[in-house]
């Protein structure tokens, strides 16, 4: 480098104390020193002094140079005389000194020293300084190379801490010398590792083997277990013989898991893995094990809404249809009966090796109370009990916990007609009844509420005459006549004929429901149950009356409207009236099934 004019006239002045000759020699010496030093150039240095905070340094040039001693920080045992490399960062500075810098030389070094060891797909080792954004800082060499966090690991690394200060193989993937710049891959070194071992593997693994390997990843549907080369996986139905929620309840990321080999396939490089089938089958010899009839204890495992799931023992489960968990209770949910947890007796109904099903019941552990239901509930005994619910024809009694029988409306008054059960009896009212029929067989006990109370038209006779002057009160007005109560539950029929002696179009235009009236007795027809009265007739004498009955009754005549509440009956519950009467015969049974239904729905 030529020197500054500043230079020349110092060595100007300092040569005016020599010779001629000497003058121009030593010129010449200086214009050659001068030549050998040039800025960002390494030279050798001899550390003259170490002061303070800096490091003295001689090049060999005219001047020295000063380095701050914090760029010596390897070098803590620094003394005079130690031999150094520095980087020329300037020739001289505004005091005439040049300017020197040892971690620039270093740095300098280190990158040369790394350009020439490493190369693009190279393998180098380096430690991981720090994290940063995107990625972490690696030390190769002493130069720092950066990580990106995608190459850290095969899998998703979200916690890099534990990585810091650790020493790993990295596959140079670039190297940028005009920006100083190294990129390098931890990943790709893993997954040519994986991609050997994988390889090694499937030249070796077969149906059948046992092998051992670690958990890696768990799943709603399984674990994937590192078998040292690839992943196999442990599906969950391959985990137990017995039922498991999820795999956690059987493995743990980490567990060291012996596993047998169910399935390879080397095209698409899959291995299926088994845990339960290193223990043996517990279905095999099932049915000696556990035969039909058979009483047993269990655990509730499992509750669904048609059943619950009992685990008999370790991965035998058998299960209990709601319909075979009570006698007498109508289940809705198993849940509404039992927890998952309970233990409970059952009897084994059913067994299929097969398909491996075991059938269980619940009430098979205790005496069906309709087996004796005969003995507790003769036909023609009286019983007591609440009413439990209604349904449109007919209403429940509580016999005892879960024996209802069902009183229907045609068996519920021997004088009215009964539309609806709630006309008569409320829910939770104590009633007595007799029992008409019982029907184990379909868990049935008709109950008849009029039964238990004398047929007030057996005396009626006795009570009433052709020409009897009686009252009452409207019950109801029909087209042809209105009906008056004239005692509870005895209803006669005043004709349209009968109103009034003055022809009457309307019935309402001459009564209405709830009024008082006063009338004679014309008709009476036990075995019918009807009684005619008569408005019209009430001014006459009763022997008139009794002379007059047939003329007076022609609008009462069988075939015309009268009040023959049995005919009613019939009329209106025909189905349901066959079906629950007893002795109702074949439209009972060809109806069974459809009251059943409207049973469930009703008490629903």
């Amino acid at each position: 480098m030529a020197a500054t004019k500043k230079q020349k006239r110092r060595v100007n002045y300092d040569l005016k104390q020599f010779t001629g000759n000497e003058v121009a020699e030593m010129a010449k010496m200086y214009e050659e020193t001068l030549k050998d030093f040039s800025e960002d150039s390494i030279v050798k240095g001899k550390v003259l002094e170490v002061r303070g905070n800096e490091v003295l340094v001689d090049i060999g040039y005219k001047s020295e140079g000063v380095i701050p001693l914090n760029e010596f920080s390897d070098r803590p045992d620094l003394k005079a005389g130690d031999e150094i490399d520095v980087l020329i960062e300037q020739i001289e500075d505004d005091n005439g000194m040049v300017v020197l810098s040892k971690e620039r030389a270093d740095q300098e070094i280190r990158w040369a020293r790394v350009r020439e060891s490493c190369q693009e797909g190279g393998v180098v080792q380096g430690q991981i300084k720090a994290r940063v954004r995107g990625g972490m800082i690696v030390s190769v060499e002493g130069v720092d190379a950066f990580l990106p966090g995608s190459q850290i690991d095969v899998m998703p690394v979200h916690n890099t801490d534990p990585f810091v200060g650790k020493t790993f193989d990295f596959k140079v993937l670039k190297i940028s010398s005009e920006r100083r710049n190294i990129i390098v891959s931890r990943r790709e070194l893993i997954e040519e590792t994986l991609k050997s071992k994988r390889k090694q593997l499937l030249e070796t693994i077969e149906v059948g083997q046992t092998r051992r390997g670690a958990v890696k990843n768990i799943t709603d549907f399984g674990a994937f277990v590192d078998l040292d080369g690839m992943d196999g996986l442990l599906h969950i139905t391959d985990m137990s013989w017995g039922r498991i929620r999820h795999p956690s309840e059987m493995v743990n990321v980490g567990d060291e898991v012996e596993v047998l080999v169910l399935d390879v396939d080397r095209d698409k490089e899959r291995v299926s893995l088994g845990l339960k089938q290193k223990t043996p089958n517990p279905w095999e010899n099932i049915e000696s094990k556990y035969p039909v009839g058979s009483r047993l204890r269990g655990k509730v495992v499992n509750l669904v809404p048609y059943g619950a799931f009992v685990e008999i023992e370790r991965g035998v489960e058998g299960l209990v249809h709601v319909s075979e968990m009570s006698w007498t209770k109508r289940i809705a949910r198993a849940s509404d009966m039992l927890n998952v947890g309970d233990e409970v007796d059952v009897v084994v109904l059913n067994v299929n090796s097969g398909e491996q099903k075991i059938a269980l019941g619940m009430r098979q552990t205790e005496a069906n109370p309709w087996d004796t239901v005969q003995e507790r509930y003769p036909v023609g005994s009286r019983v007591s009990g609440a009413v439990r619910n209604f349904t449109s024809y007919g209403a429940f009694i509580e016999l005892e916990s879960g024996i209802d029988g069902m009183i229907h409306v045609s068996d519920m008054s021997w004088t009215r007609k009964i539309n609806h059960p709630s006309e008569l009896l409320e829910k939770g009212q104590t009633v007595e009844a007799v029992v008409l029929e019982v029907d184990p067989e379909n868990k049935r006990i008709s109950l008849g509420l009029k039964q238990a109370q004398d047929d007030p038209w057996h005396t009626i006779a006795a009570r009433y005459h052709i020409g009897q002057l009686v009252k009452g009160k409207v019950t109801k007005v029909a087209s042809f006549g209105a009906f008056v109560e004239i005692e509870e539950g005895v209803d006669g029929l005043v004709h349209i004929s009968q109103l009034s002696d003055s022809h009457v179009a309307k019935v309402t235009d001459v009564l209405q429901v709830g009024q008082d009236v006063e009338a004679r007795v014309i008709r009476i027809d036990r075995d019918e149950r009807r009684i005619g009265l008569s408005i019209k007739a009430v001014g006459m004498a009763e022997e008139d009356v009794v002379r007059q009955q047939e003329d007076m009754s022609i609008g009462l005549r069988p075939g015309e409207d009268m009040v023959d509440l049995a005919g009613a009956f019939e009329e209106a519950f025909g189905t349901a009236g066959e079906e629950w009467r007893p002795g109702g015969g074949g439209r009972r049974d060809r109806d069974r099934d459809r009251s059943r239904r409207e049973d469930k729905d009703e008490e629903g």
